[in-house]
């Protein structure tokens, strides 16, 4: 008798899914102290079913966003980890620096997880497929490229080293600050670090590290968040 090979384990996240949000639905019924009338009432209502075991992932949704209104605080989650692989690493350095330019409003974790989510329909970037990464990235130069920062040198479109993209990053800040009307249009980058940010960029012997511009780029980018965007008054 020729052996059967075994079929590889799978996982499948939409089970894993479904049983998150019935585990939450249980704590907010405890948590909110809802007895089972009540209960089943609220979910007929959302879903037309009476049972959450019926429902689908998007009535689960409504369910859980409808406890949240009557009180239920979800406990927040223990060792959430933020994707490491190398796709996520690039596209978290991107948004960090399109937060710079006063592109991306929300530079946290999660407004990039619902950006990615959105270019490559994947629940979560930990689980995105490689091999369709470059929409991701993809995606993010052209936001960067719209606002003035390049990727490529312009007058030979060779790839820009890490150092220069940090760079060339503090030059379109400064330039948009120039726009604004934020800061003298004769001023070089050195003058605005140094009056704007307190850096000094001829301190160093040895010149700037892309890590030192990569400093500076937030110096300046929370500046020009700061001048483009002012608080209100109360």
């Amino acid at each position: 008798m020729t052996a059967v090979a075994a079929r590889p384990a799978t996982f499948d996240r939409s089970a894993q899914s479904r049983r998150s949000m019935l585990a939450k639905i249980h704590i907010a019924r405890k948590q909110l102290a809802m007895d089972e009338d009540d209960y089943r009432q609220l979910l007929f209502e959302e879903t037309g079913h009476a049972s959450a075991g019926d429902c689908s992932e998007a009535q689960l949704s409504r369910v859980i966003e409808r406890l949240k209104k009557l009180g239920f605080k979800p406990l927040p989650k223990a060792g959430k980890k933020a994707a490491t692989h190398p796709m996520a690493r690039k596209a978290r350095a991107l948004w960090i620096s399109l937060h710079h330019l006063n592109v991306v409003q929300n530079p946290a974790e999660e407004a990039l997880e619902a950006f990615a989510r959105r270019q490559l329909g994947c629940t979560k970037l930990n689980w995105a497929n490689q091999r369709e990464a470059y929409k991701l990235i993809e995606a993010l130069k052209a936001m960067a490229l719209r606002h003035g920062w390049r990727q490529t040198a312009a007058h030979d479109g060779h790839k820009l080293s890490p150092k220069e993209l940090q760079m060339h990053l503090c030059e379109v800040i400064l330039a948009k600050l120039k726009e604004g009307g934020h800061v003298p249009a004769d001023w070089y980058l050195d003058v605005a670090a140094k009056r704007l940010c307190g850096i000094d960029t001829g301190a160093t012997e040895t010149g700037y590290t892309a890590e030192d511009y990569g400093r500076l780029a937030k110096a300046l980018g929370d500046k020009l968040r700061s001048l483009a965007n002012p608080v209100p008054e109360a």
